[in-house]
């Protein structure tokens, strides 16, 4: 299964009607904003900033615009990284 499978699977579960399916451009940024938190900040701030990402674009961020500002925040913590 692709992670782009495995999101339309989700999305089905969840019952996120009136939701546009997720491509691989969607996942892919998704990704990469992990991947951001996770070497810039701490491991434990993937999936937080990436749920936090969600949160943005539920209340109506512009997913693109939201996750580089994420990305942005993140990669601004360098090497200070520390675990949480």
């Amino acid at each position: 299964m692709t992670l782009v499978e495995w999101a339309e699977v989700v999305r089905a579960e969840l019952d996120l009607v009136g939701t546009e399916p997720l491509g691989k451009t969607d996942v892919d940024r998704v990704l990469d904003l992990a991947r951001d938190a996770a070497h810039s900040v701490a491991r434990p701030a993937a999936p937080l900033t990436t749920y936090l990402l969600g949160v943005a674009v539920g209340q109506g961020a512009d997913p693109e615009s939201a996750a580089a500002v994420l990305s942005r925040l993140a990669l601004s913590q360098g090497d200070g990284a520390q675990d949480a």
